[in-house]
């Protein structure tokens, strides 16, 4: 398959469009100017709120108008992550993809289809002459992957309509019909730097090619987190010998499971030898640990030039802290029917080293609201315990399942129709902007899916392109059938 044979060509055509323009989380002000241009262009109501979100409506087709209004709804921003010898700008660059087999790919980027691909999908829809559809309107919100402000801060009256179709879930015949709350813990741990004492040897450990991923989808995948790999070996090395730590930077997105990261370090030169073996064998254990999920993992460990260190009693505690604070899943669902899916997680994402503060920064995810309290407790108890200020966000709310949600009917009913099988109807742990909107507009009947994407929030991201077309034809049957007013 190759580009031109892409189908819905409509869909890909406007998704290519979407990779031209400069989208990170907080920098969305070329892609609001784009969508502003592209609604008002063919002549439809077209607003722009204050916080940045974007909607576009269109009227209904010939013989539709008695139909109620469908909220079709993206977000604009893109997490932006890449392989490190990648050279790109992403405040200035596009995103270059390819085809491959049936899937595709950015060239050693994320891909952008979370949730580029929703907003080429609206903006098929909004471009099209030929469909039939109901009232439309078309919302676009900015910042979802780094705090979902733009769903925080859209106000009541923005949508005008009674259901929403969510376009940002990565797996095509599911329909979402709940999804996880969520929070941030960050942690501050401040000091003072000395130099090291007189004969202590500087080493550089670092782990990279770990295949990471989306913080809520994937956290009971068993993959690797770098920031606890390399923590467990700091924390075996100064049982042994007097370390000495000088810099930790690891992670980069809140909402990304850490792939890369490095820590600087010394020991007293009579112990370098012993470290290194140490090392090796370290690396051995992990290696076998992670052999299923984790086959491109690379460990490196190599001297370095000397640097000021951070003040011992400092870096202990925060060495502890580190191997103390939880990572992973805490418990799953305890409901018999999902039983299958993760209830409560926390994800050690980031680790940030400046001349006198290590920042990090933890996400937490629940689908029941106590739990997810309990779970930033749980983080923030080990964090203060090694001296860091923590601050937690205000979070972002489940999404609650509707029981007697109208549009779940019409969705899976089309769906059957369709392809002839079951959807699943299932919730998710990741956060949706649903949540948001239940608070905000609390008469909301709403479902979420998407095309199947793989290895989101990480440079293997990747969309099965069979599936967008069966998204496409599933939303229009979809539109199709709109309920009367």
């Amino acid at each position: 398959m190759n580009k031109s044979e892409l189908k819905p060509a409509c869909v890909f055509e406007q998704f290519a469009k979407v990779n031209k323009i400069p989208r990170p989380s907080k920098h969305e002000e070329k892609m609001i100017e784009f969508l502003k241009e592209f609604g008002e262009s063919r002549n439809l109501e077209t607003v722009v709120d204050k916080t940045g979100n974007v909607i576009i409506r269109k009227p209904a087709t010939k013989g539709y108008e008695d139909r109620e209004t469908i909220i079709l709804q993206s977000h604009m921003d893109m997490v932006c992550e890449k392989l490190v010898d990648v050279d790109i700008d992403f405040t200035k660059d596009p995103i270059e993809t390819y085809v491959d087999g049936e899937w595709m790919k950015a060239k050693g980027t994320t891909l952008g289809a979370d949730d580029g691909i929703g907003c080429a999908i609206e903006m098929a829809i909004l471009d099209s002459n030929d469909i039939e559809h109901g009232p439309v309107e078309c919302v676009f919100t900015r910042d979802e992957e780094t705090g979902l402000t733009g769903a925080m801060g859209m106000e009541a009256g923005f949508m005008t309509g009674n259901m929403l179709i969510n376009l940002d879930s990565e797996d095509d015949g599911q329909i979402f019909i709940s999804c996880a709350g969520g929070q941030n813990a960050t942690a501050t741990f401040k000091f003072d730097r000395e130099d090291a004492p007189e004969g202590f040897f500087f080493m550089n450990a670092s782990i990279k090619g770990l295949v990471g991923g989306h913080s809520g989808d994937d956290i009971n995948k068993k993959r690797a987190n770098c920031i606890k790999l390399l923590t467990r070996f700091l924390f075996m090395e100064q049982e042994k010998t007097d370390l000495r730590l000088a810099k930790f930077n690891a992670g980069r997105m809140h909402n990304a499971i850490p792939r890369d990261g490095q820590v600087v370090f010394a020991v007293p030169a009579a112990d370098k030898e012993t470290v290194k073996a140490d090392w090796n064998i370290f690396a051995a254990n992990v290696e076998e640990e992670f052999h299923v999920t984790e086959p491109d993992m690379k460990f490196a460990l190599e001297s370095c030039d000397a640097e000021k260190v951070i003040k011992k009693e400092n870096s202990e505690k925060f060495i502890l802290a580190m191997q103390a604070v939880y990572n992973g899943v805490l418990a799953m669902c305890q409901d018999k029917a999902l039983e299958w899916m993760v209830e409560t997680s926390n994800n050690v994402a980031s680790v940030n080293t400046s001349d006198n503060e290590i920042v990090v920064v933890t996400s937490q995810r629940s689908n029941v609201m106590s739990n997810l309290q309990n779970m930033t407790n749980t983080v923030k108890a080990a964090l203060k315990l090694g001296g860091a200020e923590v601050v937690v966000n205000d979070g972002y709310p489940a999404w609650k399942m509707n029981p007697n949600s109208k549009l779940t009917d019409i969705v899976v009913e089309a769906y059957k129709k369709l392809f002839n099988k079951e959807p699943l109807v299932i919730g998710i742990h990741a956060g949706l902007e649903c949540g948001l909107f239940s608070e905000k507009y609390p008469h909301l009947d709403m479902v979420s899916f998407g095309p199947t994407l793989r290895g989101v929030h990480s440079p293997d991201e990747r969309l099965l392109i069979p599936t967008v077309e069966m998204v496409w034809d599933h939303l229009l049957e979809i539109l199709k059938n709109a309920p009367k007013k």
